[in-house]
């Protein structure tokens, strides 16, 4: 059973109950007396970075981790020696010979194991100080309120559609989410931090600083100076940044600063490249088949991804000329592939980034980074939709919600794969009075504005259809 099946099957509110299995191995928080002696000794470096508080935070942090390829290897890595309080991995896969090359968390004597338990005892060893468990998707994924035990979730390497499904859960729970693709030389960091607040602390310059709304997403709310000894003054600035669901991040235009003739030049056409990947993964056809990825060798597989590219290209307004014939099929010859370079950049950039949102400090990804290794670049863009509030007043079960939507999102009718993840659900309908429900068979209606043959926007918020009305996507709330 692959992780979309175990996620559609049940996984994310099977009891139908909105309440987290008993059994489940759930962090447990010890009451903490503040940072030890000998953790300041151990910490000593990043401290320095970071500060006391930011470290006290991190400590207290339980992080969830899906995915344990290359990728999955190199965040666990980076969060373990920075000293997370908990680190819960998620990895049912099997490992494989093919993983050795990459996964640096695993050699031939686990080979046959789960993922997740072969990587545990070499986490443990880089920083036996975090308290680690393992999880399954098939016994822990329960309902979506097991997210709210985490302080922040990582996904990485999984098909759009599952992204999507965990996206919604965190949502729903109020908890930040990232998530992580490595596809050998190319990569890619996606961030829904919901509303963020953080501090940038920087030499006061001679422009004064006001507050309000700078960006479409960014605001300064707080603005303080001290005087230090040297003579110098620090100005303490306090942001907050708006964040987009990963559904609408995947059809948001690009801000209106990448659009000018010159800029648009510059904008990687890897955006369109994942985009269309993404797109092509969340066709029902491929989510039943569970062959994620378009054959490079197939030249039907190649007309058709190309296509589909162009199309993005174009919904991006991009130039053709940035997009070439020979970057898409080293894209798809790429696919399914990982190297270590790759995982160690992105990997690196997307625990950092963990790592600041935890601690409050320094600007986090904003909100969808692209990374190419054949330049090494890893340009970030703001993929932004303003998001209406759509949360109605019912009081269903949250699983039947995520059922609804999701048989929506993934574009199936209402009777679709994704629909039954649980028992009479329904906050989200078309006047915000709540109509959606899934029942235990796996059958689920989807709200009234999301209807399967709907080519228009509902009165809950954006609507999208495909080109005979099935492949919707809808707005979460804020």
């Amino acid at each position: 059973m692959n992780a979309s099946q175990e996620l559609s099957n049940g996984a994310l509110g099977s009891e139908g109950n909105g309440v987290a299995n008993p059994n489940m191995n759930l962090p447990q928080d010890p009451p903490r007396q503040g940072i030890s002696a000998d953790e300041i000794a151990l910490y000593d470096r990043q401290i320095r970075l970071w500060g006391v508080k930011a470290q006290e935070r991190l400590q207290s942090a339980n992080i969830l981790l899906i995915g344990m390829k290359a990728l999955g290897n190199e965040i666990a890595k980076n969060l373990a020696l920075a000293g997370v309080g908990s680190l819960t991995i998620v990895d049912d896969e099997i490992l494989l010979e093919e993983d050795l090359g990459a996964q640096f968390l695993v050699s031939e004597q686990h080979l046959g194991m789960m993922r997740s338990q072969a990587a545990l005892p070499q986490i443990r060893q880089l920083n036996p100080r975090v308290r680690l468990s393992v999880a399954s998707l098939d016994s822990l994924l329960v309902s979506p309120s097991y997210f709210s035990y985490y302080s922040l979730i990582v996904a990485t390497d999984l098909p759009f559609h599952v992204f999507n499904m965990i996206n919604i859960a965190t949502r729903l729970y109020n908890r930040p989410f990232y998530a992580g693709c490595t596809w050998g030389l190319y990569g890619c960091i996606f961030a829904d931090l919901i509303k963020h607040t953080f501090i940038i602390e920087r030499e006061k310059s001679n422009v004064e600083t006001t507050l309000g709304k700078i960006s479409p997403t960014q605001s300064i709310i707080n603005v303080s100076t001290t005087r230090e000894s040297n003579g110098k003054t620090k100005e303490t600035v306090t942001k907050t940044e708006t964040y987009t669901p990963i559904n609408l991040a995947n059809t948001s235009p690009l801000p209106e600063y990448h659009l000018d003739r010159r800029r648009k030049l510059r904008v990687s056409p890897l955006l369109s490249l994942i985009r269309a990947l993404w797109d092509y993964q969340s066709k029902p056809e491929i989510v039943e088949s569970g062959l994620i990825y378009p054959n490079a060798h197939s030249q039907q597989d190649l007309a058709a991804f190309t296509q589909l590219t162009k199309q993005k290209h174009q919904e991006l307004q991009l130039p053709d000329i940035t997009l070439t014939g020979d970057l898409m099929r080293t894209f798809m010859a790429n696919l399914g592939s990982e190297i270590s370079p790759t995982a160690a950049f992105v990997g690196g950039q997307l625990a950092q980034d963990v790592i600041n949102v935890i601690g409050g400090k320094e600007q986090p990804v904003q909100n969808f980074m692209v990374f190419d290794g054949e330049d090494t670049k890893g340009p970030v863009y703001a993929l932004h939709t303003e998001l209406p509030d759509i949360l109605g007043n019912g009081t269903g079960e949250v699983g039947g919600v995520v059922g609804a939507v999701n048989a929506a999102a993934v574009g199936g009718n209402a009777g679709s794969m994704m629909a039954g993840t649980g028992l009479d659900g329904g906050p989200m309908g078309a006047n915000g009075n709540g109509n959606g429900n899934g029942n235990g068979n796996g059958v689920g209606v989807v709200p009234e504005a999301l209807a399967a043959d709907s080519a228009s926007p509902g009165a809950t918020g954006h609507v999208r259809s495909g080109s005979n009305g099935s492949a919707i996507h809808m707005n979460m709330p804020v």
